[in-house]
């Protein structure tokens, strides 16, 4: 058993936030559900839509009998909405293949469209307490430190980061998942990327890069993401006056919140061809 076990296991007993996703009595489904919103997006914005989402579909077959627009609509401003049609079309897909009920088996949350190999070892963790490697940015972090002795992991995840944390999961299922979530909390509490709190972590007296002195990091540059002009902030903005409006929308409407009509033009396209939006007369749209 790894040295690191008992004194993250202790902390996150001590520490983990009250999220609805985490109690005990979160359907798998709504475990699903947060996993999706997660991604990308901060705990604070997830937390208001996902428990009005909850609350209107509680169960995949309550989506999936609502039209797919209705799912991008009641996502808001998350932001990245095709995300909501993938939970739309997975719910589709649980009510078609497995009966209305989120599969336990991983290869068949795999299967499910939007959920990719991060996704389905989360829902497999969390929901049915099996014994998965759960590699998102936080522990791809918390291990790239404690355990490479780096600042920051590699940009893609690589085979030998999977392999360290699978042999870092602790053998009884149950525990493996508690850990999983436990290191998840940790990155996202303490071992921050910017300014991690080395003097509140539980694991400091084993962390490797403490150890070597926090050698910075010395791989390629590490970018944030522009928003201001790209054409995300255009998808943005016309998606929020199809979201806001009740039917469909003349097109001045959209020409009235983006000014560069080339960009908008372009924009508007390509949330027609992520079925985002529909075209609904020769000036008309909607969701």
């Amino acid at each position: 058993m790894s040295d690191l076990h008992a004194p993250l296991l202790r902390w996150y007993a001590e520490h983990q936030r009250d999220l609805p996703w985490r109690r005990p009595d979160a359907s798998p489904w709504a475990v699903l559900v947060s996993e999706l919103m997660l991604q990308q997006t901060p705990v604070a914005r997830v937390l208001p839509v996902y428990e009005v989402w909850l609350e209107r579909w509680p169960t995949p077959a309550d989506l999936a009998a609502e039209p797919s627009g209705e799912a991008v609509r009641a996502w808001g401003r998350l932001g990245y909405p095709r995300r909501a049609l993938r939970l739309h079309a997975a719910a589709v897909a649980i009510v078609e293949r497995h009966g209305g009920e989120v599969p336990d088996d991983h290869a068949a949350l795999l299967a499910l469209p939007g959920v990719g190999d991060y996704t389905a070892a989360a829902v497999a963790s969390f929901a049915f307490r099996q014994r998965h490697a759960v590699l998102d940015t936080n522990v791809r972090r918390v291990v790239a430190r404690a355990v490479g002795g780096v600042e920051f992991p590699p940009t893609a995840l690589t085979r030998a980061e999977r392999d360290r944390a699978a042999r870092l999961l602790p053998d009884d299922p149950d525990t493996a998942a508690t850990w999983a979530v436990a290191v998840m909390e940790l990155g996202a509490l303490v071992c921050t990327a910017a300014s991690p709190r080395c003097a509140e972590c539980p694991i400091a007296d084993r962390c490797a890069w403490r150890s070597a002195g926090y050698p910075a990091y010395d791989g390629p540059p590490r970018r944030g993401q522009a928003w201001a002009g790209t054409d995300r902030q255009c998808r943005g903005r016309l998606m929020a006056v199809l979201r806001e409006a009740d039917g469909p929308v003349h097109r001045s409407r959209l020409d009235a919140v983006w000014p560069d009509a080339s960009q908008r033009e372009r924009c508007l396209d390509s949330l027609l061809v992520d079925r985002l939006a529909r075209r609904t007369g020769p000036d008309s749209y909607a969701l």
